[in-house]
């Protein structure tokens, strides 16, 4: 499907109605597309956290109705009005509010801006790219930012928040491959096998960083990738070495922060905000080069499962209730 000269395709569109979110696979034209200069043949996208809410009409994530979600992509250039692209380009795009305020990946044409897109990266075809998507490139800029606070494999271990999911599963991979020590922290025991055999060196039970912590506890990680927030992040700061970082890009368990100044002004911790949604297309293409070469490919056989357009709102309820780990990629054409 998707041929250039196809006006019909099929896409997930999200309505409301009396301020309930119905979702339904629908048939489109090209004329349904909203404005952008090129025009995609849309190869895979992925079911993120972000998209299941949207999916479920949890919480507020979608701002115009109606919404295609879908926060990444995979595509071919049909036609192009930008000179950076042209047609027959691969090309990537993750963030930029698509999904959300514009029109996303579930759909199989899509009209988009240029300045979204990035090229997609050498030794990484499209599918993987959807294995990986924004979970892996938070994951990757997680880890940059653990390395520009300078803590190396030798300081000591990385604890890893929410390692189930999609960003925490592929930041334990990365983090290994590395040569980093690392802790995952999950509340699932089913995922434990899975954990290891991405690299965690030990796993410890969500229920032990959910309990109240002082202003500052004992030192056990040199650094953190933390997927929750509130009171987990407010103890993984709390037990962090002196001179230690932790990077934060997630809320998971609340978006409250219970803690103190202590961990900063006493021990020096670094804690260090981390966004993919609208991070600069310089850095991301030096995250996406560094997916290419840190990222295991033996990772993604385990991260990974591929569903049907028609199979996603069922895998949306299934991440709200717990029950998906690592990443689910969607293929537009099956």
């Amino acid at each position: 499907m998707t041929q250039a000269n196809s006006d019909q395709f099929k896409a997930l569109v999200l309505r409301q109605e009396d301020g309930k979110t119905l979702s339904a696979v629908e048939q489109l034209s090209i004329a349904d597309l909203p404005e952008g200069d090129v025009l995609l043949s849309v190869d895979y996208s992925s079911v993120n956290y972000k998209d299941s809410m949207a999916v479920t009409g949890t919480g507020k994530i979608v701002r115009t109705w109606p919404m295609v979600p879908g926060i990444d992509l995979t595509g071919t250039v049909i036609e192009s009005q930008a000179d950076s692209y042209k047609p027959g380009d691969k090309v990537l795009l993750t963030g930029w509010s698509v999904g959300e305020q514009y029109w996303g990946g579930y759909s199989q044409i899509q009209r988009v801006q240029s300045k979204w897109l990035i090229p997609l990266p050498n030794g990484i075809d499209s599918k993987i790219a959807m294995a990986i998507g924004t979970a892996g490139l938070t994951a990757m800029l997680c880890v940059m930012a653990l390395e520009d606070a300078f803590i190396t494999p030798g300081k000591g271990p990385i604890v890893v928040t929410g390692a189930g999911g999609g960003v925490g599963s592929i930041a334990v991979a990365i983090l290994n491959k590395l040569g980093y020590s690392v802790t995952a922290v999950s509340g699932r025991s089913s995922t434990h096998d899975y954990l290891k055999s991405l690299g965690a060196n030990d796993i410890i039970p969500r229920e032990d960083m959910l309990k109240p912590s002082r202003p500052l506890e004992a030192q056990r990680w040199a650094g953190a990738v933390d997927t929750a927030g509130d009171a987990i992040l407010a103890r993984v700061l709390a037990e962090t070495d002196y001179n230690g970082a932790v990077a934060a890009c997630g809320l998971a368990a609340g978006y409250k922060l219970p803690t103190t100044v202590m961990p900063f002004i006493l021990r020096n911790v670094r804690l260090q905000g981390v966004d993919s949604v609208m991070c600069p297309n310089e850095r991301r293409q030096v995250a996406w080069k560094r997916l290419a070469q840190d990222l295991p490919e033996t990772a993604l056989t385990e991260i990974n499962r591929v569903v049907s357009l028609e199979e996603i709102k069922q895998v949306a309820e299934d991440m709200m209730a717990g029950k998906i780990q690592g990443r689910t990629v969607v293929d537009l054409n099956a």
